[in-house]
């Protein structure tokens, strides 16, 4: 099968139900060295920190 050449559309990514967020977040954590890293994994994943409600 030959490879993809053309850039996935980023318009066609969904974005992640709350509940998937939330685990995806607590599996970086648990395999994260330090916080600063899994600040910087969550970042690149684009699911960073939830907001903390006042």
């Amino acid at each position: 099968m030959p490879a993809k050449t053309d850039p996935p559309d980023i318009d066609d990514v969904e974005p992640l139900a709350d509940s998937t967020a939330r685990q995806a977040r607590r599996v970086v954590a648990a395999y994260a060295i330090d916080a600063d890293e899994c600040r910087v994994l969550l970042s690149m994943l684009g699911i960073g920190p939830s907001k903390l409600e006042a």
